[in-house]
C-alpha cells in the first residue's frame, strides 16, 4: 500500500535560526510588529510503499535520521496519512 508521509524538519529550539531572524526583520520592515518569533524549517512529503502505517513511519524516520535532518542542528516530526 502507498502512504503519504509528512516530515517536518525544524531547527533545535536552543539554536539561533538565521533564516528566522531574516524573516523577522523583513516582517518588522513591513510594519508587521505583532510577530514575536520566527522559525524557518522544511516540510517534506514522501510517497512510501509499505505493508502498514508503522512500516511507512519507520522508513520515513530512517530517511530523516540518515539524510533529511541534521541531528546536531535540527529535529524532525513524522506523520503518516
Amino acid at each position: 500500500m502507498t502512504y503519504t508521509v509528512q516530515i517536518k524538519v525544524m531547527p533545535l529550539k536552543d539554536l539561533l535560526d538565521p533564516q528566522g531572524k531574516a524573516v523577522m526583520g523583513g516582517l518588522q520592515n513591513l510594519g508587521l510588529n505583532g510577530v514575536s518569533d520566527v522559525r524557518v524549517g522544511k516540510n517534506i512529503t514522501l510517497q512510501v510503499e509499505a505493508a502498514s502505517p508503522d512500516a511507512a513511519r519507520q522508513i520515513a524516520e530512517e530517511a530523516s535520521k540518515k539524510l533529511l535532518a541534521n541531528p546536531v542542528m535540527e529535529y524532525f516530526e513524522v506523520s503518516v496519512n
